[in-house]
């Protein structure tokens, strides 16, 4: 079995596989629904299984990676992916393709396994840094997988974005066999149960998962909230409603890139506290405006990529502190770190739809994206408290 460490550019295209998996498709979905003979309630259960089943397959690919190494996980997992990939693409049955299309989300064994290697290879600002580095690069995949997804639907129909899947993942299969070593250190001391208790019953670990949790869910309010608020209170179309949600992405493209050049030089702990308190202070300054009715669509949006920049900053970092309270299980750290993250974003996206369904606000939306981004920064603070070797 080779050891040899894989290029960080075969780790962004594993970690990008995740949003690609979730998001290409989207567009698609009418044609989808229209071709299978289902509700569309039927058919978002194409979105809502994946994602219950990316947390279920987090939760079990973490551990199984620090148990039987990164590599035999990654490539089980793109050979499970590939099949289902092609389920998806040859099956007439709803039933089935709903399945298969839930076996894709097999594809997070990417992001898991991604950060583990980095934990693997590099400690403190050098893992940050190369986070941020693969956070900054793949943070293209969502802005530009729903649009080569539409061009796909359109031009060839549906199943080509299956299609296209399929060659992916064989494609990426080839390339973890050549690329991706095992880099998973051999294991001295208590065993591997022992010490994913350890992990799991640390509070600085906890404080680096809610505070990931929530700056995520920041994003995910905005992502649920703002088309409400664009299209019911300023009547943009949904050309327009597009650049502002792709906006909060670009802003975490760059806030991640400056991360990746000035860790070094800064450390973790002082971006992941400016990462928290610059969006903070960026939604309740729009606030204020919007209380005193000078508010407008392009102060929100300006504000939300606020938030994008200070996950940027922060959301590395935080992984990599998270990652570093028990090096020897990094691949448990980061599958739960995901599940609990895919978590919190289900149920502050639930609670901002139920709250913005009455009234679609742009002072509420702030105020629920406020609270979010409070909590985050005070379990930062947590962790600034907590974890003495933070720099």
């Amino acid at each position: 079995m080779t050891r040899t460490p894989p290029h960080l550019a075969t780790l962004v295209v594993m970690t990008a596989l995740t949003v690609l998996t979730l998001n290409m498709f989207l567009p698609a979905l009418p044609t989808m629904q229209a071709d299978f003979g289902v509700s569309k309630a039927t058919m978002g259960l194409a979105i809502s299984g994946y994602m219950l089943c990316a947390a279920f397959f987090q939760l079990l690919l973490g551990p199984l990676s620090d148990r039987i190494g990164r590599r035999p996980v990654m490539l089980g997992a793109l050979g499970i992916y590939v099949v289902a990939s092609v389920i998806c693409l040859v099956t007439s049955r709803i039933d089935v393709f709903l399945v298969a299309r839930a076996a894709q989300a097999v594809a997070v064994a990417g992001g898991v396994i991604s950060s583990a290697v980095v934990r693997d290879l590099y400690e403190g600002r050098a893992a940050a840094a190369k986070l941020g580095v693969i956070a900054a690069a793949m943070s293209i995949a969502p802005m530009l997988a729903p649009v080569l997804g539409g061009v796909l639907d359109v031009t060839l129909g549906w199943r080509a974005i299956f299609a296209s899947y399929s060659v992916l993942g064989l494609a990426l299969l080839a390339l973890v066999w050549v690329d991706l070593g095992e880099t998973r250190q051999p294991r001295t001391g208590p065993g591997l149960l022992a010490r994913i208790g350890v992990l799991l019953r640390a509070p600085l670990y906890w404080a680096y998962v809610v505070c990931i949790g929530f700056g995520v869910g920041a994003f995910y309010i905005f992502l649920v909230g703002a088309p409400f608020v664009a299209a019911q209170v300023y009547g943009l179309g949904s050309g327009m409603i597009g650049v502002g949600l792709g906006s909060i992405t670009g802003g975490f493209m760059l806030g991640a890139l400056v991360s990746s050049r000035s860790v070094a030089r800064i450390g973790t702990m002082p971006l992941i506290l400016l990462g928290r308190v610059l969006p903070l202070g960026a939604l309740l300054l729009a606030l204020g405006f919007f209380a005193l009715g000078q508010g407008g669509i392009w102060l929100l949006f300006g504000a939300t990529i606020c938030v994008g920049i200070g996950n940027g900053l922060s959301i590395p970092n935080a992984n990599a502190g998270a990652l570093s309270v028990v090096p020897e299980v990094a691949g448990t750290a980061a599958g739960v770190t995901g599940a609990v993250m895919l978590l919190i974003g289900a149920l502050l996206s639930t609670l901002t739809t139920a709250l913005l369904a009455e009234a679609p606000t742009p002072e509420r939306l702030l105020i629920i994206m406020v609270t979010a981004v409070a909590v985050s920064l005070g379990a930062a603070l947590v962790a600034r408290r907590l974890d003495v070797t933070c720099a």
